[in-house]
């Protein structure tokens, strides 16, 4: 009897600055065109305001802050993924969205043993594609609680008194 091949599945990969990261698709809601996020005050500085999409106000999120990345100007092709966390809408900034493509499991490597506590918590793996290594996020761990809080109430409190 022969082991079962490891499950595949799909990832859409996407860039911040020079680094890729992927999601798996059942996580990606919608890829938009990037269009600036209505402001909203007394945010954590990584929130970048929230949009209006499927009549819902939903939250934006700049990965590049939440990652501690260098700031920079969003390119032309920069997109807003739609994401799906706890069955809620989060929206992420991304500097431009690479593909959809297939992920054996097999060649998923486990984040490295640098990456402890709430990093760690991120990744459900890293995988090369080519020369390249794709930071593979755990969409749902993105957030942690108290943030998934801030999440769900700055954009009905800014409706309110907006």
């Amino acid at each position: 009897m022969t082991a079962p091949a490891p499950a595949a599945s799909q990832i859409v990969t996407f860039r911040l600055g020079d680094e890729l990261f992927a999601a798996d698709i059942f996580s990606v809601e919608r890829v938009l065109r990037y269009t600036p996020p209505t402001p909203v005050p007394n945010v954590p500085p990584w929130i970048e305001g929230v949009i209006d999409y499927q009549q819902r106000v939903v939250p934006v999120i700049n990965l590049r802050k939440r990652f501690e990345l260098p700031d920079a100007p969003t390119p032309s092709d920069g997109r807003i993924l739609v994401l799906t966390v706890d069955d809620e809408w989060v929206a992420a900034t991304v500097d431009g969205v690479l593909d959809v493509s297939a992920l054996d499991a097999s060649r998923l490597a486990p984040p490295p043993a640098l990456f402890r506590g709430l990093a760690a918590s991120y990744l459900r793996g890293v995988v090369r594609r080519g020369e390249r290594l794709v930071v593979f996020l755990d969409v749902p761990k993105l957030f942690s609680t108290d943030e998934r809080i801030v999440l769900a109430h700055s954009p009905e409190e800014s409706a309110r008194h907006g």
